[in-house]
């Protein structure tokens, strides 16, 4: 049964909440099939002694597309489902808030090249950065079921927990796994520690506030 949000209509009731979670899933679906070994290469990848991702499988665009709009959609989906407010969920503010979602990323990306222009690391961050598409992948494919459940229990807070614990192990695969391949001295971890908290856990906080704020004047 719902909890007590079943007197406003919320991600947790919302007819247009269930359609989005079966888009979601079909893009996970489609994106495997256009792109043998997006996901299931994913699992192993992370998992892996170096970094390998997707190296036996052909290329698609559109299937990394898709999985990124999954990726993209679960997360919005997420803090959608984590708000707690008396104005009515409704479908434009969810798109509303994975438009935020990709201007963020947006950002993120803009902020990486021009790290990579100004420190030349290219060639030493290329596979790092597949990499944190893999962990990316997995914790959603992750995240992704634990919605559906939580959207039958329709708490909030059981939501706001899970979300911040995907998010926690999300930051530290990929803190453990930059480590392992880029640390060489103490020097180093200071620039891995700086990097993970100003364009991983600034932006998702970021982002947060953002939604909340959005929510509230939608």
């Amino acid at each position: 049964m719902l909890t007590e949000l079943t007197h406003i209509l919320s991600p947790y009731s919302a007819a247009w909440s269930g359609w989005v979670m079966m888009a979601l899933l079909g893009l996970a679906v489609f994106s495997e099939y256009m792109q043998p070994g997006v996901i299931t290469q994913a699992h192993t990848s992370i998992f892996a002694q170096t970094d390998r991702t997707y190296k036996d499988a052909p290329v698609n665009f559109f299937g990394q597309l898709l999985i990124a709009f999954f990726r993209i959609g679960t997360l919005a989906m997420g803090i959608c489902m984590c708000m707690e407010t008396d104005a009515p969920f409704t479908f434009s503010a969810f798109a509303t808030i994975g438009g935020l979602t990709i201007a963020i990323l947006l950002v993120k990306m803009l902020c990486n090249t021009l790290l990579d222009y100004t420190f030349m690391i290219s060639r030493r961050f290329k596979p790092a950065y597949g990499q944190y598409g893999d962990i990316a992948t997995v914790m959603t494919c992750i995240l992704f079921p634990c919605l559906l459940v939580i959207q039958y229990l329709g708490n909030p807070n059981v939501c706001r927990w899970t979300v911040g614990i995907a998010t926690i192990v999300f930051v530290f695969l990929w803190a453990i796994r930059m480590v392992r391949n880029y640390v060489r001295c103490a020097r180093a971890i200071v620039y891995v520690g700086l990097y993970i908290t100003t364009l991983e856990v600034l932006p998702l906080g970021i982002l947060y506030y953002l939604s909340s704020k959005t929510i509230s004047i939608l």
